[in-house]
C-alpha cells in the first residue's frame, strides 16, 4: 500500500487517530490540544499547534515526515524557519534530530489505521470522478450538509476575486462592474467573454443617455459588437441599425469590436448572439437602476421579473439578421433568468456585502440559492447518478466546486467529504 507524507498530515490535522494515552518516543506524556493549521507554503507543515509533553505547555509549529531522518534529507537543519518546531511526527523514528539551540526534538510515532490507508489506496486507484462514487452516499445527510455549506462559500469567493478585478478595473464603479459582468452572463459559456468585451467598450453612460429608445440602444450595442459589418447588404431594420450607429460612433467617438468574436455554431438559436444582444438591448431599456433595486430587493420573485424580457418585434421572426425564422416572441427563459441570478446576482451581493459590511445581503445572496431550482447539467447528473442529489442551486453550486477543485484534481484529502469516506 502507498503511503506518502500528504497521507500523514491528512491523519495529523483530522486527528484520525487514537488520542488516548499518548507518548513521545522518550516516553512523555503527549496531550494534542490542537494540531494547528495546515501550511501549505514553504514553512513547517503546521502552524500555530498546541501539544502538552509532559508538564510543559507548548505553542508553535508541527513538522509531519514519514521517517525523522527526512528532517536533514528536506534540510530543515539550516532552515531557520524551522526552529520554533514544537514537535516532530512521524512514521518512523530512525535519527534523533536536534535543534540549533541543542535540545532534541520531541518526536511522536503516528500509528496509521491500515483501513484507512486501503481506503485512501482505493481512491487514488479510480480514473473516473468522483473518486469515492462507491461511497460517497454513505457520508451522514447532516455532514454533507455542513460540507455543501463551506463549499458553496469557497465557490461565492472564488467568484467575488474575479468582480474585484472588475471592479478595480472600473475603478469602484459598482454600476458599471455590474453591467459588464450581467453581459457577460449573458452569452453563457459561449460568447461570455465577447458579451464583456461589449460591455467594456460600450459605457454604461453612454447607453444611459438613450436608455428611452430601445431602437437606439439596438444600435449601439450591435454596431459596437462589430455584427453590423458583416455585410454590405441586408433587410431594412439591419441597415437603419447600422445607419443610427454611424452616427453614434461619430458622436461618442465609439470604436467597437470585430464581428468574427461571436460564435454561432453548435449553438441553438435561441442562444445565437444576435438575440442575446437584443434581450440585453431590451434589459437596459426596461431597467432603471437595478443594482440599487436588486440591493434593496429581498422577494425572488421579484428579482426573477426583473429579467423578463422580451427582444423587440423583430426579433419575433428572426434569429439572425436578414434569415426569417417561424414567428415567435423571443423572451429570456425562465433557465437563463434563473442562470443569471445565480451566476451574477447571488455573487454580486456575496461581494457588495463584504465590501459595504452588510451581512444581510451576503445572507440574502445564499438564501437567493437555496430559493432557486437547482441547474441541470452533466456535473448534476453525475452526481445523481452516484447517489448525491442536488435539491436547489445552493447545492447544485456546491457540488460544482466539489467537482471543479477537489474531485478533477484529485484533492481528496482536502475534502471533507472524503474525510469521511476514507475515515469510515
Amino acid at each position: 500500500m502507498m503511503m506518502s507524507e500528504e497521507f500523514l498530515q491528512f491523519i495529523w490535522k483530522n486527528t484520525l487517530f487514537a488520542s488516548q494515552g499518548l507518548k513521545t518516543t522518550d516516553g512523555r506524556e503527549l496531550v494534542i490540544l490542537s494540531p494547528g493549521k495546515l501550511n501549505t507554503d514553504a514553512g513547517p507543515d503546521f502552524f500555530n499547534a498546541s501539544v502538552k509533553i509532559g508538564e510543559t505547555l507548548w505553542a508553535g509549529n508541527v513538522e509531519v515526515h514519514l521517517r525523522s531522518s527526512d528532517w536533514l534529507l528536506h534540510g530543515h537543519q539550516s532552515d531557520g524557519a524551522y526552529n520554533n518546531v514544537v514537535l516532530h511526527v512521524v512514521l518512523e523514528n530512525d535519527k534523533p534530530i536536534s535543534l540549533p539551540n541543542g535540545n532534541v526534538l520531541p518526536v511522536f510515532v503516528l500509528r496509521v489505521d491500515t483501513n484507512m490507508l486501503e481506503n485512501y489506496n482505493e481512491l487514488l486507484a479510480q480514473h473516473t470522478w468522483p473518486a469515492c462514487s462507491r461511497s460517497i452516499s454513505m457520508v451522514d445527510e447532516i455532514y454533507r450538509m455542513v460540507a455543501f455549506d463551506a463549499l458553496l462559500v469557497e465557490r461565492l469567493n472564488e467568484k467575488t476575486v474575479g468582480i474585484e478585478k472588475l471592479l478595480n478595473d472600473n475603478r469602484n464603479n459598482w454600476n458599471e462592474t455590474f453591467h459588464q459582468l450581467l453581459a457577460r452572463n449573458f452569452g453563457f459559456k459561449t460568447n461570455g467573454l465577447p458579451f464583456e468585451m461589449l460591455a467594456r467598450c460600450t459605457p454604461l453612460s453612454v447607453l444611459a443617455k438613450h436608455k428611452h429608445n430601445l431602437f437606439q440602444l439596438e444600435a449601439l450595442l450591435f454596431g459596437q459588437s462589430g455584427l453590423l459589418n458583416e455585410e454590405l447588404l441586408g433587410d431594412d431594420y439591419y441597415l437603419n441599425l447600422r445607419e443610427e450607429y454611424s452616427y453614434f460612433a461619430r458622436k461618442y467617438g465609439l470604436k467597437g469590436m470585430e464581428g468574427y468574436l461571436w460564435k454561432f455554431m453548435r449553438l441553438r438559436p435561441a442562444n445565437f448572439p444576435t438575440l442575446r444582444i437584443a434581450q440585453f438591448a431590451a434589459l437596459v431599456f426596461k431597467s432603471e437602476s437595478l443594482l440599487s433595486k436588486l440591493v434593496e430587493e429581498s422577494a425572488l420573485d421579484k428579482i426573477i421579473d426583473f429579467f423578463d424580457v422580451k427582444a423587440s418585434p423583430y426579433w419575433d421572426t428572426h434569429y439572425r439578421f436578414s434569415l426569417p425564422s417561424p414567428q415567435g416572441e423571443k423572451n429570456l427563459g425562465m433557465a437563463s433568468r434563473n442562470n443569471i441570478i445565480i451566476n451574477t446576482v447571488a455573487p454580486f451581493l456575496f461581494l457588495y456585502g463584504e465590501r459595504n459590511n452588510i451581512a444581510l445581503l451576503k445572507q440574502r445572496a445564499l438564501e437567493l440559492l437555496e430559493a432557486l431550482p437547482a441547474e441541470h447539467n452533466s456535473v448534476i447528473s453525475r452526481w445523481n447518478e452516484v447517489g448525491i442529489q442536488a435539491h436547489n442551486a445552493f447545492d447544485s453550486q456546491a457540488l460544482i466546486q466539489l467537482k471543479n477543485r477537489y474531485c478533477e484534481p484529485t484533492k481528496c484529502l482536502q475534502c471533507m467529504l472524503s474525510t469521511k469516506v476514507i475515515s469510515r
